[in-house]
């Protein structure tokens, strides 16, 4: 523990007053006086004992007043003791379609027919749960796509505002190009090293102004890795018939190839369980190890120097007013009736 100055350099600025008195020109000499009174050099004396004293009085109250004017301006800091922080993982952007199709119930989570919505909610939440020491963001897309969460070290806003998305809210079709866009938007200007992107999707891109390949190529520059998923089952039966709900609109190969260009991996996700499976293989990935960051922490000491300065500077222009002379005045009749 201890106390510094964050910007030292200020306290060049304490002769600053010595060096303006020495270089302004020196003030013109008072007036004599029109009435002359015999014995001068006994008033002269005793005015100049009582000048003298409040002058050099004021003086050191403005002398003081500058010394902690300066003093708060170089800002005065308590701090405390050394705190290793470690700092072990990636920034990691969760994209995840809500267009209608996700609204298809041919998932199974517990041994119960789920929607793909609900089960992706259900185990990306695990797997949010589980990115401790990574700082974590939300992209929700449809028709366009929506920074849902900045990225954040707080896993429990992420699991929230996925919880909280709702089919539609971004619209009926599906933007993957943008979603990338926007996740390279968010993600370069963070470090190279740790820079991933998770996209979930179980259609083909049908809206949106960027091309999905084009917007991998672009990821693959900002040395972004994209791991794609596919979501939905082979074949949704309903009553014997084929759902048009069923994965057949899935654009693997564009997925695929998003992947590929970006050094990530496409996984392909029927059910629940293989949903599952696939965050496990993602949550095995390997995070980059930094050297453990020491932290400070610092409290601000300024305010109680520049306090003291403003109660300085209020007596001293007190001193200056009438009321000032009225006291004084006061005080001296007092203690000549005493």
């Amino acid at each position: 523990m201890s106390i510094a100055l964050a910007w030292p350099w200020l306290l060049a600025a304490l002769p600053l007053p010595l060096l303006i008195a020495r270089l302004l020109p020196p003030a013109a000499p008072e007036p004599r006086a029109a009435l002359e009174v015999p014995y001068p050099e006994v008033l002269a004396v005793v005015a100049a004992v009582g000048h003298s004293g409040a002058q050099r009085t004021r003086i050191l109250l403005a002398t003081l007043a500058w010394v902690l004017l300066v003093l708060a301006a170089a800002r005065p800091q308590f701090i405390g003791e050394a705190i290793e922080v470690p700092v072990n993982g990636r920034d990691l952007m969760l994209a995840i379609d809500l267009s209608g199709s996700m609204q298809a119930e041919d998932m199974v989570i517990d041994r119960r027919r789920a929607s793909r919505i609900t089960a992706v909610k259900r185990v990306a939440s695990d797997f949010i749960a589980r990115r401790k020491g990574d700082r974590l963001g939300l992209i929700l897309f449809g028709d366009r796509a929506y920074l849902q969460t900045p990225l954040t070290f707080d896993t429990q806003t992420i699991q929230t505002q996925l919880a909280e998305a709702v089919l539609g809210l971004a619209g009926k079709r599906t933007a993957i190009g943008d979603a990338i866009g926007l996740a390279i938007k968010r993600l370069r200007e963070q470090s190279r090293e740790n820079r991933v992107l998770l996209l979930l999707t179980d259609g083909t891109n049908t809206a949106g102004q960027l091309d999905p390949v084009k917007a991998a190529q672009l990821a693959a520059r900002q040395q972004i890795r994209i791991y794609t998923i596919g979501i939905g089952a082979d074949r949704a039966r309903s009553r014997g018939r084929r759902s048009p709900n069923d994965s057949r609109e899935l654009d693997e190969a564009t997925l695929t190839a998003i992947a590929r260009a970006t050094g990530g991996r496409f996984f392909r996700a029927r059910n629940g369980n293989e949903l599952q499976q696939v965050y496990q293989v993602i949550d095995a990935l390997e995070p980059v190890d930094k050297d453990p960051q020491v932290f400070r922490p610092v409290r601000e000491l300024y305010r109680w120097p520049l306090a003291v300065a403003v109660f300085v500077s209020l007596v001293l222009a007190a001193m200056r007013l009438p009321l000032g002379r009225w006291l004084r005045r006061l005080r001296t009749r007092e203690v000549r009736h005493a």
